[in-house]
């Protein structure tokens, strides 16, 4: 009997040494995959974005009881670029809109990523929630003034651009080219990397055939006067669309995306806007449904939209890019 129960406890420590080697093998195992996994991707896997359907509504009422604040994760001028996310990102907001409405997905979103975040308001008055109505020229000076003030306040030598519909095209393309945020002659003084538009107002729009009545009953001064100046400079063939077309698409040494859906209703045709590279220029044209079928998103939606977001996640680090999680998303709405 004694025998037996030595037998037993023999077997038993057999047992337990052998799960301990087990364990530790297994252990070392995960942690050369994971070490293995690390290395390869040289650093861990972003966040999603956390798209909901009532963000944007509920930013809309925010950007009325709050016109002038900024959305969250924005403005904050003590910070400073990393070497994971050198350049600063200024946000750009579209006609009638202002930062705080929006922003409220893509700010906090980068932020979380590890960005210096920042978005202005421009093209409208202190305590005014619709802004971005200016004629485009004045936003892009503003906008000008705005940069240098991020660049001043970070120590960065660049920043990159995100911008929706007005924000996302002719008043970034104005400043890039005639206020002073490229050096065609000499690039590398560019202060802009990269312009990603999220259905950017890039040729102009014919407003579903309402902006081309407009135009053809040479109603465009009154439009601009009783609308903004921004929507009449905003319409194909408009002086502004015209001065931008005239020499070409892009600046040198600028990295342009375009993030489009084919549901807009508000930048149509959506294929204006897309762009075409010139010298020393990089375009990426993107129909969101070509990478997300279900993706239902149209003009105002892009701007709350976690696949767009991913989209330009990648686009501000191409060298690091994600598979898209496509999520269903909504009309109006995002998600």
């Amino acid at each position: 009997m004694a025998d037996r129960n030595v037998s037993r406890k023999r077997s038993n420590r057999r047992r337990t040494t052998w799960a301990k080697v087990c364990a530790g093998l297994a252990g070392l195992a995960l942690t050369v995959g994971f070490q293995g996994t690390a290395a390869a991707s040289g650093r861990p896997a972003p966040p999603s974005p956390q798209g909901r359907i009532l963000d944007l509504p509920l930013a809309g009422v925010g950007g009325l009881l709050h016109p002038d604040a900024p959305p969250a994760g924005a403005d904050d001028w003590s910070c400073k670029p990393t070497r994971e996310h050198p350049r600063p990102v200024v946000l750009l907001h579209g006609t009638f809109a202002n930062a705080y409405e929006n922003w409220g997905l893509m700010s906090p979103y980068l932020k979380q990523l590890g960005y210096c975040v920042f978005a202005p308001d421009y093209g409208g008055t202190p305590g005014n929630p619709i802004k971005a109505t200016a004629h485009i020229p004045v936003s892009a000076q503003q906008i000008a003034e705005y940069v240098d003030r991020v660049l001043k306040a970070t120590g960065a030598r660049q920043v990159d651009l995100v911008g929706h519909s007005q924000g996302g095209g002719p008043t970034p393309r104005w400043y890039l080219r005639f206020d002073g945020g490229t050096d065609p002659a000499h690039p590398e003084r560019n202060k802009v990397h990269s312009l990603i538009g999220l259905a950017p107002s890039n040729h102009g729009t014919t407003a579903d055939g309402v902006g081309t009545l407009v135009t053809k009953l040479g109603l465009s001064d009154p439009v601009g006067l009783l609308v903004g100046q921004a929507v009449k400079d905003q319409l194909v063939g408009s002086e502004v669309n015209t001065t931008l077309d005239r020499d070409g698409d892009t600046q040198p040494g600028v990295d342009y995306t375009v993030i489009a859906t084919r549901y807009d209703e508000v930048a149509t045709p959506y294929t204006n806007q897309f762009l075409k590279a010139g010298p020393g220029a990089t375009v990426k044209n993107i129909t969101i449904q070509d990478i997300c079928p279900r993706d239902l998103s149209e003009h105002v939606a892009m701007a709350y939209d976690s696949n767009a977001a991913q989209l330009v996640r990648n686009a501000l680090d191409p060298a690091h890019a994600q598979p898209v999680d496509c999520d269903l998303t909504l009309p109006v709405l995002g998600g």
